[in-house]
């Protein structure tokens, strides 16, 4: 059975699209203190103690969904 991507791997594969999601996947490649192992309330706590707008928290928050999708999808098709 393969392994499912971390939140994190599967975000930084947005890199290159033109989204606010991207945006985001673009900011934690170049961020060496991304908190990956933290899950959605780590990773929020952390874009909250930096000062993040809310429209970063946001997007956090949509990336984090459409993740759950994808993971919910390949389970289904497993």
């Amino acid at each position: 059975m393969a392994k499912h991507q971390s939140f994190t791997t599967w975000l930084k594969t947005h890199r290159k699209d033109n989204t606010a999601i991207g945006d985001l996947a673009r900011d934690v490649s170049a961020d060496p203190h991304w908190p990956s192992g933290k899950g959605l309330s780590g990773q929020r706590a952390y874009l909250d103690d930096r000062g993040a707008i809310p429209a970063a928290i946001d997007t956090l928050e949509r990336a984090w969904e459409a993740y759950s999708a994808c993971r919910a999808a390949e389970n289904a098709s497993v």
